[in-house]
């Protein structure tokens, strides 16, 4: 696969440009980690965790932006790269990208489903999940927050620097890690569990 261009290095004086008014979606105690800037896109920035890591050689910016190509060739609703940035001044990487529309799984949970719906949604989330791991996608961290519905009906993914995508459909170990992960949080547990669809990965 074609990996996407180089990260482009942007002067300190234009990231503040572009970050001006700017809302804080997301951070932690190193800084800001997404940003909903002015137009109504995305910034998300990436700090190296480690000096001796693979995100030296492979940027976490890098392959977020891989991964949305890598995604739209398998037709999986995902955000839509818009550039790449290297941020020297604050030791950063960045993806300049349009958000996926729609509501995450678990945002919706949150508010309420109707118990109709909701059936119907756990059995298209467990068909996706399937769908995903016939393609080849390993994804260690797939929780119902990175998992979107959009406005047209279909299942799409957000978050995915660590996503994986394999030559081939997954073997029975990683499907089953991947759905141990999804199953791990007791938020999405509990709502998922009540299918026996997913009563069933649980044994």
């Amino acid at each position: 696969m074609k990996t996407s261009p180089p990260l482009r290095i942007l002067a300190h004086e234009d990231y503040l440009r572009l970050r001006q008014g700017a809302r804080v979606m997301e951070a932690d105690r190193y800084g800001d980690k997404v940003l909903l800037l002015a137009d109504g896109s995305y910034l998300k920035l990436f700090r190296r965790k480690r000096l001796f890591s693979s995100a030296a050689w492979y940027p976490y910016a890098l392959r977020f932006a891989d991964n949305t190509r890598s995604l739209a060739q398998l037709g999986i609703p995902c955000p839509e790269v818009i550039e790449l940035y290297r941020l020297p001044q604050i030791e950063r990487d960045a993806v300049h990208y349009r958000a996926l529309p729609g509501e995450t799984i678990r945002r919706m949970v949150a508010a309420g489903i109707p118990d109709d719906q909701a059936t119907n949604l756990r059995h298209q989330i467990r068909q996706f999940i399937d769908r995903l791991h016939d393609l080849g996608i390993y994804f260690r961290s797939c929780h119902l927050g990175n998992i979107v519905l959009t406005p047209e009906g279909e299942l799409g993914l957000i978050d995915i620097a660590d996503l994986q995508p394999c030559r081939s459909s997954l073997g029975a170990l990683k499907r089953q890690r991947n759905y141990r992960h999804i199953l791990r949080d007791a938020r999405d547990r509990d709502w998922l569990v009540v299918s026996t669809e997913w009563q069933q990965l649980q044994r």
